[in-house]
């Protein structure tokens, strides 16, 4: 994966710009649909990473609905650039391999290393809120 992004480092707000993911899939049986596995994992792997979090408080779960569970909306994500690397996998069918769960497992370090590429500052617990990056980038003198 590679990841792109914009941080205002007045707020901590992050913005991702660019996505690039390549991905050895086999033999791609159905390209397109190949294509939409890689970007749908993305997105879930984007927010992982920027945006999903419960939150708890007495036991009690404070953010039970979309309303404050925050989750990648197509306003959050640029167009995806979906590489298919084809390397045909003899013991798969058609030689295919699997990609419905690949797409996402790169995400979140790709997005932690943007951040730190454009600003200087490493998250290492997920998500990367915007609160943890202001607090971060205000303690490094970077805000």
């Amino acid at each position: 994966h590679a990841v792109e992004v914009e941080v205002a480092t007045s707020t901590g707000q992050v913005r991702v710009t660019k996505i690039a993911a390549a991905h050895d899939v086999g033999r791609a049986v159905n390209p397109r649909g190949v294509e939409g596995q890689i970007q749908g994992g993305f997105v879930m792997g984007l927010g992982y990473a920027l945006y999903e979090e419960i939150r708890y408080q007495d036991g009690r779960v404070l953010n039970p609905t979309f309303l404050d569970y925050k989750i990648p909306t197509m306003l959050d994500v640029p167009d995806i650039e979906a590489i298919i690397v084809e390397e045909t996998d003899e013991g798969g069918p058609f030689g295919a391999k699997g990609v419905g769960e690949p797409g996402l497992l790169g995400v979140a370090p790709a997005v932690a290393n943007a951040i730190y590429n454009a600003v200087g500052v490493r998250i290492k617990e997920l998500p990367i809120t915007a609160e943890k990056l202001y607090w971060a980038l205000k303690e490094k003198g970077k805000h």
